[in-house]
């Protein structure tokens, strides 16, 4: 089963009560293993978590930390892209060259470099005077 499948597969699993607005999202990790994610709202938080974050969260109690491909799906006019949060949280686990494949339900797909997504990302270098 590809990524594209995964990410297929789990996007119905989506809690989206408020926005009707899921997404899905699967990761491989360097070990080899996919793992997957949705997006959930609460009341409390109507935007949700983000559908990578889950599949990261998923990946890191399975004991892994390094992502070395994701694939993140919705239904929309054009291939979603990560929010903000989650193209920090994705950098965090997947180096500058790993693939991120953005796609729509119909088709659609625009790859990108993790680099791409986020230039300039914060890393624990900026933080190296901390004493």
């Amino acid at each position: 089963m590809t990524l594209k499948d995964v990410a297929l597969k789990i996007r119905p699993m989506a809690y989206a009560p408020y926005s009707g607005f899921k997404v899905g999202a699967a990761i491989l990790s360097k070990g080899g293993k996919a793992f997957a994610g949705v997006n959930v709202e609460n009341v409390a938080y109507p935007e949700g978590t983000c559908a990578e974050a889950g599949a990261i969260a998923a990946m890191v109690a399975a004991g892994e930390t390094e992502i070395i491909e994701a694939y993140v799906v919705a239904d929309c006019p054009s291939p979603v892209p990560p929010c903000g949060g989650c193209r920090q949280k994705l950098s965090e686990f997947a180096g500058p060259d790993v693939v991120i494949t953005l796609a729509t339900t119909d088709g659609q797909e625009q790859t990108y470099k993790m680099s791409d997504l986020l230039p300039g990302v914060f890393t624990l270098r900026h933080m190296e005077n901390v004493k």
